[in-house]
């Protein structure tokens, strides 16, 4: 326990920093809070673009998926996430950070009107809800495994933590702190390695076999609709865009995503030879029989019995604080973003419009508090990681993506076709079923193949239906709806 009090207490100590040095906490308005007045040096914002996507899910979750899957499932986030970024670098954030918005949201907001926005932003909202919960997870069953301490502890003191800093100096609290993180993350999981990988047999042992092929048609089908899922629904993330946005011009903005792209492949090569290590051992002889049945149960525990039972205290207490940092660098993250995404296009745009600087600052701190406690509450509820961490991509992807795309390169994209596609979208993607949350499907998806039983790409064929929809209904409208164009928002934060 002394561990994370003293790592949480260093987070602390550089984010109350941070937010003091520009102004006193009191003093600080919506353009320093929301984009760190778009000021940010750019090894700082580098270094926050990288740590908010290497978080505690994705490190949790590429060992996980890597032990219960294999390595080509555990690759696949980090290879998703970083063309994710290359793709977001080269097409979304020039025209994003030229019209100096403040939200994703912003240039839906312009051009389909704030009440449809409103409705997206409740998706938004609700996948980075769900984002902060499954990274609080991986904190809270790494804890329990290596300290014994229990998970509600682990999870409750590191939201608060979080809240606080996030509170008193918005984001550019947030980016400074992501550095710490981020070196936190390095240091912890480049000790670890090497004991991990000499307890499993030496790396070739680790490596044999590490890449077997697709066993049938099903799973590439199934492993090409979910890396689509992954590039694409990595892009319409208001936590990715705040640092595009808070970027100092529109070329900083894409090289940031350009160069933040191998940062996150590099970052995954850790937690993925973890989860290669830990099919490697032997875990009867290592943990005992109770521990090896809970967990091949759960592979949510792949990480965090590795680090415990192959490293020496001392190295586990390291990568309990890699862990711990890198779930914060994510949850203040997601907290912030969608704390500013209720205040800027909820409370302003529908109640607020003439709010002063002072009193959007003020709601977006009330959120911060109110968002963190939905989050750690929903933690406290959920157990797998990788399940959450692919349903947060899944829900945006399918209901946002096809939107943002539209509003940004369609210049005939209106209002009617954009509600069209969202309740297309929301239909397709809910027919097919949620299962981390017990949802079942209720539209008669095909199988692919007569032979087999093969996944049909519900996702993909949600996004693309939702899509053309809108490009469809926006020109059958145009003529009664005419289409709003997007415009500079020179005024804004």
């Amino acid at each position: 326990m002394t561990v994370l009090v003293g790592m949480f207490g260093l987070v602390l100590s550089v984010g109350l920093w941070a937010s003091r040095r520009n102004s006193s906490i009191a003093d600080i308005d919506a353009r320093e809070l929301i984009l760190a007045s778009r000021s940010l040096p750019l090894w700082v914002a580098l270094l926050t673009m990288t740590a908010t996507w290497v978080g505690g899910g994705y490190i949790n979750g590429t060992a996980e998926s890597t032990f219960t899957s294999g390595a080509l499932w555990g690759i696949q986030p980090g290879l998703g996430f970083a063309f994710s970024l290359t793709l977001g670098g080269l097409l979304f954030a020039r025209p994003m950070r030229r019209r100096n918005y403040v939200t994703l949201l912003d240039p839906l907001e312009q051009r389909y009107g704030r009440h449809l926005a409103a409705g997206l932003m409740v998706t938004a909202v609700l996948a980075e809800i769900i984002w902060s919960g499954a990274v609080l997870v991986a904190l809270g069953t790494t804890a329990a495994t290596i300290l014994n301490v229990d998970i509600p502890t682990a999870i409750i003191l590191s939201a608060g933590i979080v809240i606080c800093y996030t509170c008193s100096g918005g984001f550019r609290a947030v980016a400074y702190t992501d550095t710490v993180q981020l070196l936190l993350i390095v240091i912890g999981l480049g000790v670890t390695l090497p004991f991990v990988v000499s307890m499993a047999g030496g790396l070739s042992s680790v490596l044999e076999g590490a890449f077997p092929p697709f066993r049938h048609q099903r799973e590439i089908i199934s492993y090409t609709d979910l890396t689509i899922v992954l590039v694409l629904g990595g892009i319409p993330w208001n936590v990715y865009f705040q640092r595009v946005l808070a970027s100092k011009n529109e070329q900083v903005a894409a090289q940031l995503s350009l160069a933040a792209a191998p940062l996150c492949v590099i970052l995954a090569i850790p937690p993925l030879l973890a989860g290669l290590a830990a099919t490697n051992l032997d875990w009867r002889e290592l943990a005992g029989p109770e521990e090896t049945r809970l967990l091949f149960e759960n592979g949510a525990l792949a990480l965090p019995y590795v680090i415990k039972y192959t490293t020496p205290p001392w190295v586990s207490w390291l990568a309990l604080g890699a862990i711990a940092a890198a779930v914060m660098s994510s949850v203040d993250s997601s907290i912030l973003s969608a704390a500013s995404l209720i205040t800027w296009n909820g409370y302003r745009a529908l109640y607020r419009p003439q709010a002063s600087s002072r009193q959007i600052s003020r709601c977006i701190r009330v959120f911060i508090l109110g968002l963190g406690t939905l989050a750690t509450t929903f933690a406290l509820t959920v157990s797998s990681v990788k399940d959450l961490w692919y349903l947060c991509g899944d829900v945006v992807y399918c209901v946002l993506f096809p939107q943002l795309f539209l509003a940004l390169f369609d210049p005939k994209a209106n209002k009617p076709g954009a509600a069209a596609g969202f309740m297309v979208s929301i239909l397709l993607r809910l027919g097919g079923g949620v299962r981390t949350l017990g949802l079942p499907n209720f539209l008669p998806y095909p199988d692919w193949m007569a032979e087999s039983s093969v996944d049909f790409p519900f996702r993909t064929f949600a996004m693309v239906t939702g899509l053309v929809t809108t490009y469809v209904v926006s020109r059958c409208s145009y003529k009664w709806s005419p289409p709003r164009p997007i415009e500079p928002a020179s005024t804004r934060p």
